[in-house]
């Protein structure tokens, strides 16, 4: 390949001269450019994964002197996002100078502490361990990089020598070491050992590449991944099958989404023996070209290699012993299947840890799976947030193309035991994970909150977003739907929620919110029944098609909503919580109401005999009663407010004041009211209450319970 050519197949070309040209000559904003550009290409990196840097020449604040300073992608973020506050800012002398007091490899750790020593920039972020790596390095731009095409040929039996002759001795070797002080200095000694280099292939891990500018150094990059990729493509064409050939085919996409619905709430229940977890589907056709393969048992026990990859989808995976088309429906018999299964992989995972832990070793984490591989259907994961699952599913796919590619060149080797182990219970990453906020109230809480793209229903999901739960945001109408959901990605981003049209008295909505509900997060354990109409007329007005409609949207779709994800629940067997928003009017009479009091009667007692039969599966029922909820709401659209303003003397417009000096409290009511009162029952504290009410309602003394 030529230099500095923009073509490429495999890799991504983004850069953009005239944008480079307005930052030219601030090296740090070029560097954050470069970042963003590698990291938007999943090709090139994953999620979180790599480092880049420069090193400039800046004033030393206190002597006035010009000094050498590194810019680099500080601990725990991610290139693609990167900002100049994720960077971390350090005097090169004073870096390297560290090489004065260290000690050996088994004082690694030590290490990190001391590159505080090294901070320029007094807002820098926490320098990486990555940090002498990049340092030692004499280079002005750098990029290390975790690109599958690269780690194929860097995970391979043979990797070594398929990089000397595939780069003709202008591209070094080191074989694995965990990332630390002492791998930077095997990086010096490689360039010093193999001058003119163009880049370091890291045995099992990454790569690192360069340039004298920003981008020279992003060429460089992408010149090394496209010809690693280039290799792996001819080696596939040579092969003509990849894992060993196909041993069973795939079910049709309905029906692999069918089978995934089926199970996914049993996975989750499995998963969430320790912890509640958020589950994610994908049956990419990478995946399931793995899965299928007559190479999935051997491959599968071997684990990952990239450190980046284990560290988040766990060793190795469970794969399932199901056939593709097996009937799910008898959930009893299938949890009695696969319990053996669930109990072999902790097991596993318990004599892992306790084969190769330290005296020192952080507690056991966690020993379910993360990744659940189901042939001829596609690939689960199960984390603690939907991010987390889902980011667990793209390294895993990362981690199916680097042994596609080992496979096709050489022989996939995977990382040994002891060292993954000695990667996921490190104890620098110990700290991290001890330094992370502790998880919300909800997280790990799957919520679907009926009629939730507007009024009562937005601000309950809003206030669950906010304490950690994911939402299925839903509604009849789909422009209100689809502006909530753009409401909710711009401001909660977009793993929190996913959309359904649902009609409450449509069987095949209900049916399929649940299923969206399931491909989306892995189940479903937070239902309100939120969605509702009022009709205010006199007795003689009232019609039966006023009377149906009131009781198949407040009665039956309540009902059936409820029915429909207690079967989610009972199958995922971790209890759940349904609240009903009923009204102040299920217990106090008043003019114009019959049909629309009498329905919110109905729900309210619906509620208590759910309460009644499913507390043996710890799932609980309560009941919200607001009043005279105006704000934003749908209920007053239509002919309710006259009627209501009717039947009490006043004008439209003076109905909230009237509504609000009628309570004890002299309180308008609001949505995020009725939102708190949700969180009140859900949010752990109530955790033991079930078939219960809360007026939300001002304080009206004729609707106290009694």
């Amino acid at each position: 390949m030529s230099a500095n050519t923009k073509e490429f197949k495999h890799v991504s070309y983004l850069w953009d001269d005239a944008r480079a040209a307005e930052l030219a000559g601030d090296e740090v904003a070029l560097l954050i450019y470069r970042s963003n550009l590698l990291g938007a290409d999943l090709r090139l990196t994953n999620y979180g994964g790599g480092n880049t840097s420069c090193k400039v020449t800046d004033k030393d604040p206190l002597t006035g002197k010009e000094v050498e300073v590194m810019w680099i992608k500080g601990s725990g973020g991610d290139i693609g996002t990167l900002k100049k506050s994720g960077l971390a800012a350090l005097y090169v002398d004073r870096l390297r100078s560290l090489k004065n007091v260290y000690r050996g490899i088994e004082f690694e750790d030590e290490m990190v502490e001391l590159f505080n020593h090294s901070i320029f920039d007094l807002n820098s972020k926490a320098p990486s361990i990555d940090t002498p790596l990049h340092g030692f390095l004499p280079f002005k731009h750098i990029d290390h990089l975790h690109p599958d095409a690269a780690i194929a040929i860097a995970a391979a039996k043979d990797g070594k020598k398929i990089t000397e002759e595939l780069f003709e001795g202008t591209v070094g070797w080191v074989d694995w070491q965990r990332p630390g002080f002492d791998l930077g200095l095997q990086l010096k000694e490689c360039l010093d050992s193999n001058p003119g280099i163009r880049g370091i292939m890291l045995g099992s891990h990454g790569l690192f590449t360069w340039g004298d500018t920003a981008y020279e150094s992003y060429i460089n990059t992408l010149e090394v991944i496209e010809k690693c990729a280039e290799y792996l493509e001819e080696n596939y064409a040579k092969n003509g099958s990849v894992f060993g050939g196909r041993k069973i085919e795939s079910l049709p996409d309905a029906d692999r989404k069918r089978q995934a619905v089926a199970l996914a709430p049993i996975l989750r229940g499995f998963c969430s023996s320790k912890t509640q977890m958020i589950g994610h589907f994908t049956d990419d056709a990478r995946v399931l070209e793995y899965i299928n393969s007559n190479d999935l048992e051997r491959l599968a026990p071997m684990g990952t290699s990239c450190p980046d990859h284990f560290l988040r989808t766990k060793i190795s995976p469970l794969v399932l012993a199901l056939k593709p088309g097996d009937d799910l429906s008898d959930v009893a018999a299938i949890k009695e299947k696969l319990t053996p299964a669930f109990e072999a992989y902790r097991k596993m995972y318990e004599d892992y840890y306790n084969t190769c832990k330290h005296p020192n070793s952080p507690g056991i984490r966690d020993a379910n799976p993360v990744v659940i591989l189901y042939p001829g259907v596609g690939m689960f994961t199960f984390a603690k947030d939907k991010q987390t699952a889902r980011v667990a599913a793209e390294f895993y796919t990362n981690a199916i193309n680097v042994m596609k590619g080992a496979e096709a060149i050489s022989e996939y080797t995977s990382l040994p035991r002891q060292e993954a182990f000695d990667i996921e219970y490190w104890l620098l990453e110990e700290a991290k994970l001890q330094r992370m906020p502790k998880p919300k109230a909800l997280s790990g809480r799957i919520a679907l909150v009926t009629g939730s793209a507007g009024g009562i229903g937005k601000a309950i999901s809003k206030k669950f977003v906010e304490e950690g739960a994911v939402v299925i945001l839903n509604d009849m109408n789909q422009e209100r739907l689809s502006g909530a959901y753009d409401e909710f990605v711009k401001q909660y981003g977009k793993d929190v929620c996913a959309t359904a049209t649902l009609d409450v008295t449509n069987e095949e909505q209900i049916k399929q919110a649940m299923a969206t509900a399931i491909l989306a997060f892995g189940g479903v354990d937070l239902i309100v029944n939120n969605a509702g109409l009022s009709i205010s007329k006199t007795i003689g007005d009232h019609t039966e098609k006023d009377w149906d409609l009131l009781y198949d949207v407040l009665v039956k779709g309540q009902f059936f909503v409820t029915q429909a994800a207690v079967a989610v629940m009972k199958q995922q067997a971790i209890g759940g919580d349904i609240i009903n928003i009923v009204s102040k009017n299920a217990l106090v009479s008043g003019p114009n109401n019959a049909g629309y009091g009498s329905a919110k009667a109905a729900q309210l007692h619906l509620s208590r005999l759910n309460a009644a039969e499913l507390g043996a599966d710890q799932i609980r029922v309560n009941v919200i009663n607001p009043d005279a909820v105006i704000s934003d709401s749908n209920i007053w659209a239509g002919g309710w407010a006259e009627g209501r303003a009717k039947a009490y003397g006043v004008t439209v417009e003076e109905l909230p004041a009237y509504y609000a000096k009628r309570t004890l409290l002299n309180q308008v009511i609001l949505p995020v009211d009725i939102a708190n009162a949700c969180f009140a029952l859900t949010g752990g504290l109530l955790s033991k209450s079930t078939g219960n009410v809360i007026n939300v309602d001002g304080g009206v003394a004729a609707g106290f319970v009694r």
